[in-house]
C-alpha cells in the first residue's frame, strides 16, 4: 500500500464521531487522512482504525464507519485496523450479508496485527510510530531489555524534541515495565555499548528517570497537601 500512496500530499480530516442510535453509544473514528494515489488525480481517504480488544462485532462497526463516511466524502476509502492486544488469534477481517438464495454485501478491511509482528523487524525502520508500537509487537520475556536497549537507540536516531521524547517512552513504559533488577542490567549494557548511540542514550535514560522522580515527588505532595486540607491545617501552595 504504501507503494502506491502519493505521500506530498496528506491532510488529516476531522474526526468523525457516529451515534449508534439503537445501541444508544458514540463512536469517534481513530485517524482519517486525505491523500492521492501516485499518477492519479482522484483524492482517496485512509481510515485507521485502533483495536486494543477482542470484540465479535468489530467487523460490523468498520463496514459501518466505511459506509458512513462514504456517505459524506464519495469516494474511496482504504480502511485499516491496527489490531493491538496481546492474544494471538485469526482476526476475522470480513464482513458479509447473505441468504441461501445469494450474497448482498462481502466487505473487507486491511488488519495488522501487532503482537505477529516481531519486533527486531522494526528496530532499522527509524519511524517515531515503529517506536511507539515496539512494545506492543511480538517478543519474549528474555527478551525485554534488549528491546528496550534497541528502542532507546531507535529514539536517538529519531532526534526527536523533548516533548515527543517522553511521549514515546511512556508509551513504550506503559506497555513494557521493567524491573529493578532488569533496569540496573539495561544499564550495563547501554554502558557496554560500542555504538555513537551510547552516551545519547544513556543520558536519555537519565533524563526520563529523573522527570519520573520528579512526577513521583509531585504526587507525593500533592497527596500530603490533600491530607492536610481534610484535616483543616493549612495547606502549602505547590
Amino acid at each position: 500500500m504504501h507503494e502506491h500512496i502519493d505521500f506530498r500530499h496528506l491532510s488529516f480530516l476531522s474526526e468523525e464521531l457516529f451515534t449508534d442510535v439503537t445501541a444508544g453509544e458514540k463512536y469517534r473514528v481513530d485517524l482519517l487522512v486525505e491523500t492521492k494515489l501516485k499518477g492519479e488525480d482522484g483524492l482517496v481517504i485512509v481510515h485507521v482504525e485502533n483495536q486494543a480488544y477482542i470484540q465479535p462485532s468489530f467487523p460490523e462497526r468498520m463496514f459501518l464507519y466505511f459506509s458512513r463516511l462514504f456517505e459524506k466524502y464519495r469516494t474511496r476509502i482504504v480502511p485499516i485496523a491496527v489490531f493491538s492486544y496481546d492474544a494471538l488469534r485469526e482476526e476475522p477481517s470480513v464482513f458479509s450479508i447473505e441468504f441461501p438464495f445469494g450474497e448482498v454485501l462481502q466487505f473487507r478491511f486491511f488488519p495488522v496485527e501487532l503482537r505477529k509482528q516481531h519486533w527486531r523487524h522494526y528496530i532499522r525502520h527509524d519511524n517515531p510510530v515503529a517506536a511507539a508500537l515496539l512494545g506492543k509487537m511480538g517478543y519474549t520475556e528474555s527478551e525485554r531489555i534488549e528491546l528496550k536497549k534497541e528502542f532507546l537507540r531507535m529514539l536517538v536516531r529519531l532526534e526527536l524534541d523533548e516533548a515527543r521524547q517522553r511521549l514515546l517512552l511512556g508509551f513504550f513504559e506503559t506497555y513494557v515495565k521493567l524491573s529493578e533488577e532488569e533496569e540496573q542490567q539495561l544499564r550495563s549494557e547501554v554502558k557496554a555499548m560500542e555504538t555513537k548511540e551510547k552516551e545519547k542514550v544513556l543520558e536519555l535514560m537519565i533524563s526520563y528517570e529523573q522527570k519520573r522522580e520528579e512526577r513521583r515527588a509531585g504526587r507525593r505532595d500533592q497527596t500530603r497537601n490533600s491530607a492536610r486540607d481534610e484535616t483543616g491545617n493549612e495547606t502549602v501552595d505547590p
